[in-house]
This record gives C-alpha cells, structure tokens and sequence, in this order.
C-alpha cells in the first residue's frame, strides 16, 4: 500500500473534520505531479459536499431575498480565509450587477489590514463583531452570515448569536457538522469536504466549498431581485473598454442598431438596463 494514501477515511472527532489528519503524508517526498494530481483528487470532493447542502443554501437564500426586497442588506462575519472571501464576494457585486456597496458588506476579524496579514487575536474577541454591525444600523430587515471553517471562531459566533438575540435573520457556512456556530445561526449551510490535502489548511478545500457557496447565494439573490435579463449582466459597471464592448454587443442584440449607436447610448445612460429601458420597442 502506498505509505502517502489514507490511514483511514474517518475522524475520530467528527466535530473538528477540518482539524483532522490529512489522507496524505510524506508530503515534502512527493513529485510535484503527485503533489498536484493529489491536491486535485481532494477537490473533486467539494463539489458532493456543496451538492448535499443544497436544501440549507435554498433555505437561506429564500429568506433573504424576501428580505432583501423590503430594503435589507446583508453582512458577512469571518476570520483569515473565511473572512477574506466574504469581503471579496461583497466587493465584486457592485461591479458585476450594478448594487450599492452598502447591499452586501464583508466584516473580517481585525479590519481591512486583515485582508494582507493575519491580526493576533482579533477573532477570539466575541463582542467585536456585534460592535461592528451595530454601527451599521443593523435591523431585523437585514441578514448576518457567519463564514467559519472550523466553525468555532469567536468573533463569528459572537455576532451571529447577537443578531439573532436581536430578531435579525442568521445564517452561517461552515465545513464542519454539529458545530457551535451551526447551532447559533438560524439557518445553517454545512459543506463537510473532509480533511485537508495539508492538515488544516482550510484555504484549500473548506475554501473553495465557502467560495462556491457564496457564489450560489448570491448570484441567485441579484438575479432574483432583477439584476440579470436572460443570462445577461445589464446592470455591470462599465469600468473598462472589454466591458463597454460586451455592453454594446448586449443592445445590438436587443435593438437592431449599428455598433457605434449602441455604444454611444449605453455610455450616455451607463447601463445595459437604462438604455433597453428607454429605447427597446
């Protein structure tokens, strides 16, 4: 038996999977080829893992969505990698479907300075989080999503427990099952991928569960609340010329005008949207 594959599929503490030993040792011994087709193989994993959670993603996003068209927003907690990737899933719907930035905010444990470097001890403080979002106004029209891997982060919890205590809907994404932060929120998105290709490192394969997981939320918000027309971004920021191009192929495709008529209405009106509004038979 090969002395790099798997002592045993199981954990002995089911509650702290991602802390689990890897299926892989000798790391440092393998082939670069090894150690990518390895890395490789552990992927193909998160996608079963996503594809059982499906009913907890359908939940929550139903739950927003309702919210989100009275006027809600929605907030994201998290640490490290978590973290990070709740502040870039909310920096990248302003560009991509036309929102305000004060839709979807990202929170990470110790400020923007953490999106560079790791801040000592800034997501074991359980009340920091809470402090956050209260001064944003929070209110029961909004959404608290707490993303933790592990699923024991204090910042994370501590503010999704707050909110809910508050009347405010919670929900969290985790890769752990029965975690803390699972039994705090109101509605739970557990992807159990398993251990890690390197034991613990969450920003392979808990990561990308998290990532895809954000990317389902969210898409299917903005195209719910009417930010995609066919399969279209008609409400993207126009930002640079591949994008001004896109747009103007968009309206020549809806009305039947040359390429420079098309592009001059969309910089006129700034969106794909304003001008089929105002010009589409």
């Amino acid at each position: 038996m090969d002395e790099n594959k798997h002592k045993s599929d199981s954990s002995d503490n089911n509650k702290r999977i991602t802390e689990s030993p890897s299926a892989f040792d000798n790391l440092e011994q393998m082939t670069v080829k090894e150690l990518i087709t390895n890395i490789n193989q552990e992927d193909s994993k998160v996608h079963q893992a996503v594809e059982r959670a499906l009913p907890q993603i359908q939940l929550l996003a139903e739950k927003i969505i309702e919210r989100m068209q009275k006027g809600g927003r929605v907030f994201y907690l998290g640490a490290g990698t978590s973290g990070r990737l709740g502040v870039l899933d909310a920096s990248e719907l302003p560009p991509t479907f036309g929102v305000p930035d004060t839709m979807v905010i990202g929170l990470i444990a110790g400020g923007d300075v953490a999106l560079r470097r790791a801040v000592e001890a800034a997501e074991d403080d359980p009340e920091k989080a809470w402090q956050e979002l209260q001064q944003h106004n929070i209110n029961t029209r909004d959404t608290v999503i707490g993303i933790a891997a592990s699923g024991t982060t204090p910042y994370v919890i501590g503010g999704i427990s707050h909110a809910r205590n508050n009347g405010i809907l919670t929900g969290c994404i985790t890769c752990n099952p029965d975690s803390e932060i699972a039994k705090a929120a109101e509605c739970p998105i557990e992807a159990v991928v398993g251990p890690e290709f390197v034991t613990g490192s969450t920003r392979l394969k808990a990561g990308t569960a998290q990532k895809m997981i954000l990317n389902m939320l969210t898409t299917t918000i903005m195209i719910k609340l009417g930010r995609v027309k066919g399969n279209k971004m008609v409400n993207m920021q126009l930002t640079n010329k591949k994008l001004v191009d896109r747009g103007t192929k968009m309206i020549m495709s809806e009305i039947p005008i040359s390429y420079e008529e098309a592009r001059n209405l969309l910089l006129l009106h700034g969106s794909v949207s304003e001008v089929l509004k105002n010009y589409k038979a």
